[in-house]
């Protein structure tokens, strides 16, 4: 968040964090190499300051059923600030929609679904992309594998930067 000043100690927290944000308080400050009141003061702030927005638990989702991912990108007709920001309330407003990002260049958006299989990928793609009077080009890319997922920002990269 612009404005908050962060330490290393705070980049440490962050980062620990994000590798694993079930550590009890006492756990989190052996690893930060801080002391369990500094470390609960700290988390709170940080969650007070917007950084640590929520936390969850990431699913294997193979370990529950088989489900098709779908990475598609889609370029609009119109390209007007308001146009942009209809179409991402309309797709993010999709229970399938796991990521959704504005990008540049080449198409608008990217955005990462998961459906339980292609014919849901279909019917999705027929609902959402065919009823848009303003989705000009849709093209879809479907995963094979899985090579790396991570949700967390790369912090400790920042710690060894500002560590130098």
């Amino acid at each position: 968040m612009e404005g908050l000043p962060l330490d290393e100690l705070d980049l440490r927290i962050l980062a620990i964090l994000q590798a694993d944000s079930s550590l009890s308080n006492i756990d989190l400050a052996e690893r930060a190499l801080a002391s369990a009141p500094t470390c609960l003061r700290r988390v709170r702030k940080l969650k007070e300051a917007g950084l640590i927005e929520r936390e969850v638990a990431m699913l294997d989702l193979s370990k529950i059923a088989s489900m098709v991912t779908a990475v598609i990108e889609v370029s609009l007709d119109r390209q007007a600030t308001e146009d942009y920001d209809a179409f991402e309330s309309y797709i993010c407003s999709e229970p399938a929609v796991t990521q959704c990002y504005r990008v540049s260049p080449g198409p608008d958006f990217v955005v990462i679904v998961e459906l339980p299989d292609m014919p849901s990928y279909d019917e999705f793609a027929r609902r959402l992309f065919t009823q848009s009077s303003n989705v000009r080009n849709v093209r879809t890319f479907f995963s094979m594998r899985r090579a790396k997922f991570e949700a967390g920002a790369p912090i400790a990269t920042v710690v060894g930067m500002r560590s130098r």
